[in-house]
């Protein structure tokens, strides 16, 4: 490091050692929201720090300011970066602090990479490193004076990792930094906002409140879901869900499928298996505002989804197929199945895609689905509708899905029962409505995508959501 920077480096240890806020608006050129500073200003001073949060409020940019402050105001720190995933990590934490670095004074005596961050000539003690959380080992072995580890949707991290992020801050000036939705109601996280709130300087944000949010979007979701539900709950208002026992699916294993990447090599790029079936499910609206929903998935991953009011069986059919064709050619499939709720109005769909697929010789396979016919295994399930909610409630420990809000309420705010034979029965749509919910179409749609077959090798032999009707 040359004098000149050397100087600098310890004008900013000098000035800004304890007061983060000054260092972010004097070096890095912006004003931190009211929520920002006092996090910025609590960790200057306390070794934990929790913030639960709605989204979309300024945490990553947080997180990221609080890493270039660390790095540029102690001498030989360490920084340790973690998240659930590593696409969070890499995608959305560790290209923040690439953003914020870049034109500023700092820039000329920091190196970013693409897994750390070090100080020129100092590689070895002065440095920032990004440790995906799926394993301890991963972030253990870290010893230094001044050490921060900075925890992205904490919630969503193990027990087993956070505790050994615990047993290495051991040091005076080893602090921890902890930020996420709060998706579950159990673990070192929550813990840190309950039981162990005495150790945690904690702090809750609103996205009702944020300046940064969608407001639109967020009014909307209250008219549809209310102010109490698990999903405005955190998704908006940063708190804990209340969980609600008869809740089929938990809002903390959908939040993690929306954070999940699958199908992507070491060097990121997507690496989508030979054996990965292409199927597409199809929800047809019935009357009002419901939605018909088109959705699209190869193997475990789910390639989007398309939403349509107020359209007739034929444009819906002609949606699908054009939807069918396009992904045939983009991904190399010889073969796409489509399955159809073919209940109401969806069987003038079926009945048109059939003609279409025997008029033009395309080698799609068209199946009827039906949500009051009897299910595969008939010994647990009411019907086949509650089957195919079951199979989507299994596979969201391994597949990816699109981070739409909607789909999210929808697939979380379903209730069931058991039925006097012993059997699960999803919530009728009817009921949902009565409790002023929408009817779950996109969800709906997401359980017809994933109705048909294996969903690659390692699943051969398994029919995924039971028999087809057709």
């Amino acid at each position: 490091m040359s004098n000149k920077h050397g100087n600098l480096l310890v004008n900013l240890i000098d000035v800004y050692w304890d007061d983060p806020v000054a260092f972010v608006q004097d070096i890095l050129q912006v004003n931190p929201d009211e929520w920002q500073s006092e996090t910025l200003a609590a960790l200057a001073t306390k070794p934990k720090v929790s913030v639960r949060s709605g989204q979309g409020v300024g945490k990553t940019a947080l997180e990221a300011w609080s890493v270039i402050w660390f790095l540029c105001c102690r001498p030989n720190p360490k920084v340790i970066c973690t998240a659930p995933t590593k696409q969070q990590l890499h995608d959305v934490l560790w290209a923040e602090i690439a953003k914020w670095l870049e034109g500023t004074l700092v820039n000329n005596f920091l190196k970013w990479t693409k897994t750390k961050v070090y100080m020129i000539g100092n590689e070895e003690r002065w440095f920032a490193t990004a440790r995906t959380a799926t394993k301890p080992e991963n972030i253990q072995g870290f010893h230094e004076d001044f050490m921060l580890f900075v925890v992205d949707e904490a919630s969503g991290v193990a027990d087993s990792i956070m505790e050994a992020i615990l047993g290495t801050l051991s040091g005076a000036e080893n602090k921890l930094l902890m930020c996420g939705n709060p998706t579950r109601t159990s673990g070192v996280f929550y813990d840190s906002h309950h039981r162990d709130r005495i150790d945690y300087q904690t702090l809750k944000v609103s996205s009702y409140d944020s300046k940064r949010t969608n407001k639109d979007n967020i009014a909307s979701l209250l008219r549809k879901y209310g102010r109490d539900s698990d999903v405005a709950r955190v998704r908006i208002f940063g708190e804990f869900p209340k969980g609600e026992p008869d809740a089929f699916i938990s809002l903390f294993e959908v939040e993690k499928a929306t954070r999940r990447v699958v199908y992507v090599d070491d060097d990121g790029n997507l690496d989508i298996p030979y054996s990965a079936v292409l199927s597409i499910g199809v929800d047809v609206a019935r009357f009002g505002s419901d939605e018909t929903t088109i959705f699209a998935r190869i193997g475990k991953k789910v390639l989007g989804f398309e939403r349509f009011q107020g359209q007739d069986t034929m444009k819906t059919a002609g949606e699908a197929i054009k939807k069918a064709r396009e992904l045939m050619r983009e991904y190399s499939k010889l073969h796409c199945t489509i399955n159809v709720d073919d209940d109401g109005v969806g069987g003038g769909v079926t009945d048109r895609l059939n003609e279409v697929v025997l008029e033009e010789g395309y080698n799609i396979t068209i199946n009827r689905c039906s949500n009051g016919a009897r299910a595969n295994n008939s010994e647990s399930y009411d019907d086949w509708g509650t089957e195919s909610w079951a199979v989507i409630k299994e596979l969201l420990e391994d597949i990816e899905i699109p981070n739409d809000d909607e789909l999210i309420a929808q697939l979380t705010s379903r209730k069931y029962r058991v039925t006097s034979k012993g059997k699960i029965k999803l919530e009728r749509k009817e009921d949902m409505k009565r409790r002023g919910l929408p009817s779950p179409d996109r969800a709906d749609g997401l359980a017809l995508a994933f109705a048909n077959t294996e969903i690659e090798e390692e699943y051969s032999g398994v029919a995924i959501g039971g028999k087809l009707y057709g």
